[in-house]
């Protein structure tokens, strides 16, 4: 930790405020039973006498079944779909209590499985593609389950011992699980979780309505009831029961409100380059000033959305990496001074990668071995982490990142317009090529 604290306590009190599309008051188990966009964030798991956790939001967004694995009668009167990664231990946890959903509502309740493997899980996406290959001989919520009583076993090897224990025929299985179709199904699921504000795992929308995390059993099952009375009401209309999902959601939002349209309304700040490391000219028409954080797993995810962009516009973008490790990264502020350590010596952007790289692996230890391996002047570097001499830096990008309102990771400035959360690249493209229409490029 850094010898000044005041930085920590300020960005708690940031981190208070809640954060959607990255890494704040929590991650892949963001259990907060709110809005995707809403600012508030509240602890799940509160202890007895702490507040009441706040009921789900009635709001309804418009989320599509199509073309995913399906448990459950197409008349079934409430839907339930989920986003899950299966190296996340929350999504095990939160498994268990569909099922137990399951048991209770029966032909009542429709599950639809959607794949999000997140950045920070590497056996996650090759999972999702087992699964879904196994779902082409019939085999897809056999594998599922094997898969979550199975987290910390997704190698080549087991998933091969996976499939065989569910009865694939093995080499239609491989062939599956390498068709480009399959992986493009993962990729839509993906997309269209951040659409809806689904950022972390698991997220579960009823009926359209979203739960996040992996909550308590009576969570879902107050919402499952409330949804059953609404659609029990629809069918007295005349409704038929396999058409009260698509009425139900008809109407629902298709975006969260943190999405493109609200994020243009969030002011225009600046943000200075100053002594961050960057690449691009200095003057390229655009600059991208990102805040970020080495062992937040959406920060990861949005490295190659930069990496594109930087191809796409090049010549024409500069890229500037600031600080802003996090309460609830215990890793991140000596990664971030492993960084500084390398830039010294010439190779930030080397060493930004292989951070990203290895999230998992942030000890003091495998940051020398990562200095080692881009060749660096060990004395000089330990000497960099043992005088702490860049904790000062580090302190000031995550002031300056509380100043200009970035309260979680990633967030962007890009020529000072504000992009929060690891968003689809389309999103950048729009204001990059904006900000280059204003400078008549």
């Amino acid at each position: 930790m850094l010898k000044q604290s005041g930085w920590v306590m300020g960005l708690s009190v940031g981190l208070a405020l809640g954060f959607v599309g990255g890494c704040a008051s929590g991650t892949e188990d963001s259990a907060t039973g709110k809005d995707p966009g809403a600012k508030v964030a509240v602890n799940a798991a509160a202890p007895t006498g702490a507040r009441p956790r706040p009921p789900i939001s009635p709001t309804v967004y418009k989320v599509p079944v199509q073309n995913s694995p399906i448990a459950g009668p197409e008349d079934a009167l409430v839907t339930l779909v989920e986003f899950s990664d299966y190296e996340c231990p929350f999504c095990a946890r939160g498994n268990t209590t569909v099922k137990q959903l399951q048991e209770r509502y029966g032909d009542r309740l429709r599950v639809v499985m959607k794949h999000h493997p997140l950045a920070m899980h590497p056996r996650a996406r090759p999972a999702a593609l087992a699964a879904l290959a196994a779902g082409e001989q019939g085999k897809f919520w056999e594998m599922h389950e094997v898969l979550f009583a199975n987290a910390r076993a997704l190698g080549e090897e087991d998933l091969e011992r996976h499939a065989r224990g569910v009865g694939l025929d093995i080499a239609r299985w491989n062939r599956d699980r390498a068709d480009p179709r399959l992986a493009e199904r993962v990729q839509q699921d993906e997309a269209l979780a951040l659409k809806l504000g689904a950022t972390g795992t698991p997220a579960f929308f009823v009926n359209g309505r979203f739960i996040s995390g992996a909550q308590p059993l009576d969570v879902f099952a107050g919402v499952v009831d409330e949804e059953l009375a609404k659609a029990e009401a629809l069918v007295k209309t005349g409704v038929r029961p396999a058409e009260v999902y698509a009425r139900t959601i008809a109407a629902g939002k298709e975006e969260a409100a943190s999405s493109a349209s609200a994020q243009r309304e969030m002011p225009v700040q600046k943000v200075e380059v100053g002594n961050a490391p960057s690449r691009g000219a200095a003057d390229a028409p655009v600059t991208v000033v990102a805040f970020s954080d080495f062992e937040c797993p959406f920060c990861a995810r949005a490295v190659p959305t930069l990496k594109a962009l930087e191809q796409e516009y090049a010549g024409k973008l500069r890229v500037a990496f600031k600080h802003q490790p996090l309460a609830q990264h215990p890793n991140a502020q000596p990664a971030a001074a492993a960084s500084m350590a390398a830039h010294e010596q010439g190779k930030f952007w080397e060493f930004h990668d292989l951070l990203f790289a290895n999230q998992r692996k942030l000890d003091r230890a495998s940051l020398e071995t990562y200095a080692k391996e881009l060749g660096l002047d060990m004395n000089r570097f330990k000497a960099a982490l043992d005088s702490r001499k860049h904790d000062a830096h580090i302190t000031a990008d995550a002031s300056e990142a509380m100043r200009v309102g970035a309260t979680g990771t990633p967030t962007f400035f890009i020529n000072g317009r504000p992009v929060v959360g690891a968003r689809p690249i389309d999103q950048f493209r729009n204001i990059i090529n904006d900000e280059l229409r204003k400078a008549g490029e």
